[in-house]
C-alpha cells in the first residue's frame, strides 16, 4: 500500500491531511474529536498576546453561498482569532500534544506587528513542545482594521520583518500564511522567503460579501441590522487556491519553498491536485465544518486507493508533478486542434449544448436533422472551447477529441501542423513581427 506519511519542513504526520486554523481547532476537545477521526495534524486556532481576550460577534457569524441542491459551495464568515484566554490554550496544546505526539500540531499566532509583541509570544508557545508555528498574515476582516492579518500580509516589507523576529527568536519551524487579497501572491512569498520563513501556507480567506438581505437591506450575516465583509472559503475559492498555489511553486525566486495548501479542499482529489501543483500537504477547514471530522477517512482511503491504482509509492511520487505543466498562455500550442463529439447513445436531447453554442459561442452544434431533433457537431465551425462539454449535464457524452496531424481542420481548411508554435512566434504578434525585422 502506499505511504501517505508526511514530513512537512521536519514536521511529521501518518498523512498529509491537517485542520486548518478556524473553529474546528479552537480548543483540546475538538483537536482530540479529530486526532480520533484520522487527522495527521492542525493548526491551532490562531492565538493572540496576553491580555484581555478579543472579543467576537455574538450573533451570526457565517454568511452562505449554495448549489441549487442547497451543498455548500462557499462559507463567509466574520469570526475573529480566538478568544480563549491564551494561557488557557497553551495548556490544552500542551497537553494534547503530550498525548499525540504523533500528530502534527502547529500553533497559528497574531499580534501586533511590533518585535517585543512576538518576541513574547514565541517563548510560551514552544514551550509547549508544539510542532511549528504559522504566522497569520492573512485574515481580512477585524484583525486587519487593527494593523495585523492581512494589513501586514498586503506589505512584503512587513512580511519579511516580522518573519525575520520569528525565526531569529524560536527553535520551531515558521510557516508563513499568505493573504490572497493581493494582485500578485508572488511577492509576498518571495519576501517570506527572504525572511528566512521555512514554508508558506495558503491561501487564506479572501475577503467578501456573499448577500444581501432584501427585506432588511443588510448584507449577511446581518448583526442587529447591519453586515460586514467577511472571509470566504470553501469548494468555491480551490480554482483561485490552486492557482496561487501554481504560481509561487513555478516562480523561479520561489522554487523549492515548501507549500501548504489550503482552498476548499473537499475531497481526496481536491488534496492530490494541490499536491500535483507543488504543496507538500494540505490543510482543511469548510469540509470539516460541513461534514463532520470523519471526512479524513474518505480522504485517506481515496488518497492511497488512488496512489496504490497509479503505482505511486509515496507522497515525493506526486508533488509538484503538475508544476511542469502549467505555463503562461503566450506558450500554447496554437497548432494543437481538437473538437467536440457528441456520443449519441448517451445524448438524452436535452438541448443544453445548442443552445449555449446557438447563443453565445460559435454556432457549431446542430438542433434539428433531417426534420428530427438531433444534436452533432458542426466540424467546419467548431472552434474547440469545450463550453458544449461543461454545459451538458451528461458525464462524457461529450467530449474533445484533438485532430492527428495531417487531418484536414474543415473550419480553417489547413491539415494540422505537426509543428509547435505559440503566440511568440505568430505572425499576429505585433511584437514577433518586431523580431523579425
Amino acid at each position: 500500500m502506499a505511504d501517505i506519511s508526511n514530513n512537512f519542513v521536519g514536521i511529521k504526520s501518518p498523512n498529509p491531511f491537517w485542520l486548518a486554523s478556524a473553529p474546528p481547532t479552537d480548543k483540546a476537545y475538538n483537536v482530540i474529536r479529530a486526532f480520533r477521526a484520522g487527522w495527521g495534524g492542525v493548526v491551532w486556532k490562531t492565538l493572540g498576546e496576553e491580555g484581555p481576550p478579543v472579543v467576537n460577534v455574538n450573533g451570526p457569524r457565517y454568511g452562505a453561498i449554495w448549489g441549487a441542491d442547497r451543498r455548500l459551495l462557499g462559507l463567509n464568515n466574520i469570526e475573529l482569532i480566538t478568544d480563549r484566554d491564551l494561557q488557557v490554550n497553551l495548556r490544552e496544546i500542551k497537553q494534547v500534544k503530550m498525548d499525540w505526539p504523533d500528530r502534527a500540531i502547529v500553533v497559528s499566532l497574531m499580534v501586533p506587528c511590533e518585535e517585543h509583541a512576538w518576541k513574547a509570544i514565541l517563548p510560551v508557545v514552544e514551550e509547549t513542545g508544539a510542532d511549528g508555528i504559522e504566522l497569520n498574515f492573512g485574515c481580512p476582516h477585524g484583525m486587519s482594521e487593527r494593523g495585523m492579518g492581512s494589513a501586514v500580509g498586503q506589505v512584503p516589507e512587513y512580511i519579511e520583518m516580522v518573519v525575520r523576529w520569528c525565526k531569529a527568536n524560536t527553535r520551531m519551524p515558521v510557516i508563513t500564511k499568505l493573504t490572497p487579497n493581493i494582485t500578485d501572491i508572488r511577492k509576498p512569498a518571495r519576501a517570506a522567503l527572504a525572511g528566512g520563513t521555512d514554508a508558506v501556507s495558503l491561501i487564506n480567506t479572501i475577503n467578501s460579501i456573499t448577500g444581501v438581505n432584501l427585506d432588511s437591506f443588510a448584507p449577511e450575516p446581518t448583526i442587529d441590522g447591519k453586515g460586514s465583509h467577511g472571509g470566504y472559503c470553501g469548494p468555491a475559492v480551490k480554482p483561485i487556491a490552486m492557482n496561487m498555489v501554481a504560481e509561487i511553486a513555478r516562480d523561479p525566486e520561489t522554487h523549492g519553498l515548501p507549500i501548504s495548501g489550503i482552498g476548499g479542499i473537499t475531497t481526496w482529489r481536491d488534496a492530490a491536485e494541490f499536491m500535483a501543483l507543488g504543496a507538500g500537504n494540505v490543510q482543511v477547514c469548510t469540509a470539516a465544518m460541513t461534514y463532520g471530522f470523519k471526512i479524513v477517512q474518505e480522504m485517506i482511503a481515496g488518497l492511497e486507493n488512488w496512489m496504490d491504482e497509479k503505482g505511486h509509492a509515496s507522497l515525493d511520487d506526486i508533488v509538484g508533478r503538475a508544476t511542469p505543466n502549467v505555463t503562461d498562455w503566450q506558450y500554447l500550442n496554437l497548432n494543437y486542434i481538437a473538437k467536440a463529439h457528441i456520443d449519441q447513445e448517451a445524448c438524452i436531447k436535452c438541448g443544453r449544448c445548442h443552445i449555449a453554442c446557438e447563443d453565445t459561442a460559435h454556432q457549431a452544434i446542430t438542433a434539428i436533422v433531417d426534420g428530427v431533433r438531433h444534436f452533432e457537431v458542426i466540424e467546419a465551425e467548431c472552434v474547440g472551447c469545450n463550453l458544449c462539454v461543461n454545459v451538458c449535464p451528461v458525464e462524457n457524452c461529450i467530449t474533445m477529441e484533438p485532430l492527428a496531424v495531417g487531418v484536414m481542420d474543415q473550419r480553417t481548411g489547413k491539415p494540422v501542423s505537426p509543428v509547435y508554435a505559440n503566440w511568440t512566434t505568430h505572425p499576429n504578434n505585433p511584437m514577433a513581427k518586431v523580431a523579425a525585422e
